[in-house]
């Protein structure tokens, strides 16, 4: 049996100790991966990334296939979250392992995955968000490994 804390019982007045003014919040650094039809909105994929990872974490990269990456939908997305477009070709993308394979993209573009194998590969991480469908924007996220481009 415990004995009861010394002094009197808590008003529930007391303020609740909370982070310092001077601590700082350590959040993770992500790559994402993106998956688009061309002529894509860059509003579109901006809040795609946003609504995927609101503001739990730092972007490094946009992470595509390299068809896309020179599209300026593509190129002014990242251009508004501050960060550039890491390109990787089809046969690249094909060799990585993905939770999700698509039978119609592998038709289309030549990889059964674009955002997922994507973000594996920019990040040199782990997959921590899978392919998720916003508003016809595909994103995956990967944390950043030791490897990971800069």
């Amino acid at each position: 049996m415990t004995s009861p804390p010394a002094g009197p019982p808590p008003s529930g007045d007391e303020p609740v100790p909370g982070p310092r003014a001077d601590a700082t919040v350590e959040r993770t650094a992500v790559v994402v991966g993106v998956g688009v039809r061309p002529g894509a909105d860059a509003e579109k994929i901006t809040r795609a990334v946003e609504s995927v990872l609101g503001d739990t974490a730092t972007v490094t990269c946009l992470a595509t296939i390299d068809r896309r990456a020179p599209d300026p939908g593509v190129r002014a997305a990242a251009a508004a979250l501050g960060v550039p477009v890491v390109a990787f070709s089809a046969a690249q993308l094909a060799e990585v392992g993905t939770p999700h394979q698509s039978p119609r993209t592998a038709r289309g573009v030549g990889t059964p995955s674009v955002a997922e194998a994507a973000a594996l590969l920019a990040g040199s991480g782990e997959l921590l968000c899978g392919r998720t469908v916003v508003d016809g924007v595909v994103i995956a996220v990967a944390t950043v490994g030791a490897s990971a481009p800069n």
